[in-house]
């Protein structure tokens, strides 16, 4: 897949990553693909964060997966720095096809660049397939998440 480039996103770039959020059942619910105001304001919010990594991965000029990298630095675990991977999505053509494999494995190799020594994730209980795939990359289920809406 030599063809795969994996960037930090562009604002122009922000129709499509929105379209892949908004592409499952738990995204249809959240997200609103047409209105991008709110997005916009995110995405500056990220791109001015050095500790923020929105990226796409491009094939043939096309935005056909995402994820944001977040690097956390810390006092636990004896002064950690460590990463969140959240939102990753990848374009329904491309599902399957050792995409999503690749892009989490560039965030595993930034976060070790960035000098972490610990990489997390969560992901919505309701994504079984999900959390096989995050198996096989060897991560473990080691935690309970919570969260409270705002």
């Amino acid at each position: 897949m030599s063809d795969l480039e994996i960037r930090p996103a562009a604002a122009a770039d922000l129709e499509a990553v929105v379209a892949m959020l908004a592409d499952d059942p738990l995204g249809a619910q959240r997200e609103s693909p047409d209105d991008l105001r709110p997005y916009l304001t995110a995405f500056e919010r990220l791109a001015n964060d050095p500790h923020q990594h929105l990226v796409v991965a491009v094939r043939a000029e096309k935005v056909v997966g995402t994820l944001q990298l977040t690097v956390i630095p810390g006092l636990s675990r004896r002064g950690s720095t460590r990463s969140i991977i959240e939102g990753v999505r990848i374009h329904a053509d491309e599902r399957g096809s050792g995409l999503g494999t690749q892009l989490i494995e560039w965030a595993v190799e930034e976060s070790e660049r960035q000098g972490c020594q610990l990489v997390q994730l969560t992901s919505d209980a309701t994504r079984t397939d999900a959390h096989r795939f995050y198996e096989r990359l060897g991560f473990e289920a080691s935690h309970v998440g919570f969260k409270k809406s705002l």
